[in-house]
């Protein structure tokens, strides 16, 4: 009786640890990026010739196809997203998860928020073009909230979903190949830096791994408690 629920102790755990480990390698790259971006290092002339490169070779068609990956990122989609997610979670009635849910994807909107205001770098010069409202560039909100958005996804088809390997792959792979997609939609449209996505990647991964393992410790806390009531002298 108590093996399976050992494994789920040991599971949650071993989650927590990837989380925090996963937290700290994201906080660092957050970090590097940022400062070269404040101080104009070498990262920014590669951002200029990944940019110009980008543009060169920019079509019509490239524009369009990329204009509709890039609308799967925007905050009206993952808006959708979301409030899909909440129902999802509430006639589960899976409520700490659910409780993650929603920190997760209003703080980091609230974060991307902070991060523009307070690094206020512009917008790449073709921008303009396709952008109706002005904003500051760093960090991609579209890296930042498709990565927290369709990464906390992916961790609740994980949780609900059958345990087979096929199906875990399944879900990871197509989460994880949508959020790269996004971020390239936002290099080749021109709407931001290569440093601008990958600093929004790193943003969102950190602010994920800190919401993740904190729903994880919320369910093995819970689990804790339920075992105590069921065996008050355990």
């Amino acid at each position: 009786m108590n093996a399976p629920r050992n494994d789920l102790v040991k599971t949650s755990l071993q989650r927590v640890r990837v989380g925090i480990g996963i937290g700290i390698v994201a906080l660092c790259v957050l970090g590097a990026i940022t400062e070269d971006v404040i101080n104009h290092d070498p990262l920014t002339q590669f951002d200029t010739t990944v940019l110009e490169s980008l543009h060169r070779h920019s079509s019509p068609l490239g524009v369009t196809f990329f204009a509709s990956i890039s609308r799967l990122g925007s905050p009206m989609t993952m808006t959708f997203v979301g409030l899909g997610g909440i129902l999802l979670l509430a006639a589960r009635r899976e409520w700490i998860v659910l409780g993650g849910w929603v920190i997760a994807l209003t703080g980091g909107g609230l974060i991307d928020h902070w991060l523009k205001v307070a690094i206020h770098r512009p917008r790449p010069s073709y921008a303009p073009e396709l952008l109706q409202h002005a904003s500051w560039s760093f960090p991609s909100g579209h890296a930042m909230g498709s990565l927290v958005g369709y990464g906390m996804l992916a961790y609740v088809l994980l949780l609900l979903g059958p345990r087979t390997r096929s199906y875990r792959l399944l879900v990871v792979t197509g989460a994880a190949l949508l959020i790269v997609a996004i971020g390239i939609s936002r290099l080749y449209l021109g709407v931001h830096y290569f440093s601008d996505v990958v600093g929004g990647y790193a943003a969102g991964l950190l602010w994920l791994s800190a919401c993740v393992s904190a729903v994880e410790l919320a369910r093995r806390w819970q689990r804790h408690r339920r075992v105590l009531s069921l065996n008050p002298t355990s």
